[in-house]
């Protein structure tokens, strides 16, 4: 459960204020009930009692129920407050948490950033914040709003009717309600936390399932995919059994609780009215009072049943959430120079050395091959040289070591295409948006041909063509010089290309090294290249 406090933290300093008065008016809320079941129980009574004595006439009965109607439309228009303010306030609560972990795993390591998958990481986000809801609509406000009712409830009751009445209401329902969230937490944390886990599973392999069937079928697999999808969801309705009869027994228990105490706080008021200490109509509220404030323990067992899943979440959420909000990078002039590095050595996270005490230039205008079988640390160098592997020795951006760089500034002068790019499911006008959002169709259009898409893209709607999940309605080679052309959008003056002709035959790929070079005059190109045009389209070559 610690975990949970920093995520509490920060939802409240968040939206301190929303949630302060969404938190009032939960108690108003669980107030009014109770206030309203024992003035209705009282005067009921106190009406029949006149009744019988025959000085119905007599007795006043617009106040009471003026009252009763003020205190039924209030508590409505106080809880349709208090769900507003603390739903909208949550929501934006977890905006704020969102962003917080998305800027956490900026802060990952290279090596580890590369090994998430976009999708699965996405869902996982979604889910742990979707479960990170209750924790003040279902746990924390409940909970406090209960025991201030209480409180209050007993301070009221003492007034109204006697001690002896508000010990037993307050103190049983205090005592009924700490050994019954006792137990259901004891009961619920670990099913709900492997239901979690179940939920997940199964949607992992039914994506997989979807997502490869082709293969799958090919291999033979398809029907033990199958099987594993129906076991994870076996294994998740079983769990969600489990917690539903636990949650049906902390219902009945609940019952028999409302029913001991209501029913022992009208004992102890008759026996009180017929001592003389008490009038009739005073014993009766006790006894509705205790009804009412059954409504403040029954909230809090859907909470208790997903805290397991909730204490995962935060587990999972809280080392993101502290890390500082992104800073606008001031602009940094670059100075004379390409890429330079002196003294590289790079390791393999494993320990093991990709490459050792290696140096390189690549002048401004110049284009470079590195050429080297598979596993020699071509791509390995692109990334060190973009900053997104560590190294030792010496690495120059345009003039300035590679540290001395401010992050934004560094990705305005040095853009990078790796062996694997993401699309976006999209238009083409979205994807290139997210690399240069300024951009005019004129200019998109240029480096469109330049790479020898355009033709391609026109007949099929332009750039408001719809591009699917992982360049899905594009060939491979299609959606590679679609990536490519978000990085030349970028302008940038040192260009890093990991086989930007993968899927073009040779023809094709010498016409698009050359439009490289036509968008980009004066950029310092340096290619890991495997084939032959890319070789030939080279001022100089480097083997690895």
């Amino acid at each position: 459960m610690k975990h949970l406090f920093p995520i509490l933290r920060q939802i409240l300093r968040a939206q301190r204020t929303a949630l302060w008065r969404g938190a009032a008016l939960s108690v108003i809320v669980l107030l009014m009930g109770v206030a309203l079941l024992g003035l209705s129980g009282w005067f009921i009574t106190a009406a029949a009692a006149a009744g019988l004595a025959g000085a119905g006439a007599a007795f006043d009965v617009f106040r009471p129920s003026a009252m009763v109607r003020f205190l039924a439309l209030g508590r409505t228009a106080a809880r349709y407050g208090e769900r507003l303010l603390t739903h909208d306030a949550v929501l934006r609560a977890l905006e704020t948490l969102r962003l917080g972990v998305l800027r956490g795993m900026l802060q990952l390591a290279p090596e580890r950033m590369a090994q998430i998958r976009g999708a699965q990481a996405l869902n996982r986000l979604t889910a742990d914040i979707d479960a990170l809801d209750g924790l003040v609509l279902r746990l924390v406000f409940p909970l406090g709003a209960g025991l201030l009712a209480l409180i209050i409830s007993f301070a009221g009751l003492w007034w109204l009717v006697d001690l002896r009445v508000a010990l037993w209401v307050a103190g049983g329902w205090f005592l009924g309600a700490v050994l019954l969230l006792w137990h259901l937490g004891r009961k619920t944390v670990a099913p709900s936390r492997r239901m979690e886990a179940a939920t997940q599973a199964l949607r992992s392999r039914f994506v997989d399932l979807m997502q490869n069937r082709d293969d799958l079928a090919v291999y033979g697999l398809l029907q033990d995919q199958q099987s594993s999808v129906l076991q994870a969801d076996a294994r998740r309705h079983a769990l969600r059994r489990d917690l539903d009869r636990v949650d049906r027994q902390a219902g009945a228990v609940l019952m028999a609780l409302t029913a001991i105490i209501s029913g022992g706080g009208l004992w102890i008021g008759l026996d009180l009215a017929a001592a003389g200490t008490l009038t009739a109509a005073q014993a009766a509220i006790g006894f509705f009072a205790a009804l009412a404030l059954a409504e403040a323990v029954a909230p809090i067992r859907r909470a208790l049943a997903d805290s397991g899943r909730m204490t995962d979440a935060a587990r999972r959420i809280a080392p993101g959430i502290g890390a500082p909000p992104a800073v606008q990078a001031p602009a940094v002039a670059a100075s004379v120079g390409g890429i330079e590095c002196v003294g590289l050595t790079l390791r393999r996270p494993s320990g093991g050395v990709v490459i050792r005490d290696f140096s390189l230039m690549v002048d401004m205008g110049e284009t470079v091959a590195l050429t080297g079988a598979s596993g020699a640390g071509k791509s390995t160098l692109l990334l060190a040289l973009a900053g997104l592997h560590p190294a030792t020795g010496d690495i120059r951006i345009c003039g300035r070591l590679i540290g001395d760089w401010p992050e934004g500034a560094l990705r305005d002068h040095l853009a990078m295409l790796p062996q694997r790019s993401e699309l976006l499911s999209g238009t083409v006008r979205e994807n290139f948006a997210l690399a240069a959002p300024d951009a005019t169709e004129a200019e998109i259009w240029d480096v469109l041909d330049a790479v020898q898409l355009g033709a391609v893209l026109q007949p099929r709607g332009g750039l408001d063509f719809k591009v699917g999940a992982r360049g899905a309605g594009l060939s491979g080679g299609e959606a590679r010089r679609l990536a490519l052309t978000r990085v030349l959008l970028r302008r940038p003056r040192v260009l890093l290309l990991d086989e930007p002709t993968e899927g073009l035959d040779e023809a094709t790929a010498t016409v698009v090294l050359a439009g490289i070079r036509n968008v980009l005059p004066d950029a310092a190109v340096l290619i890991a290249s495997h084939r032959k045009a890319e070789i030939a389209a080279a001022d100089r070559l480097i083997a690895l």
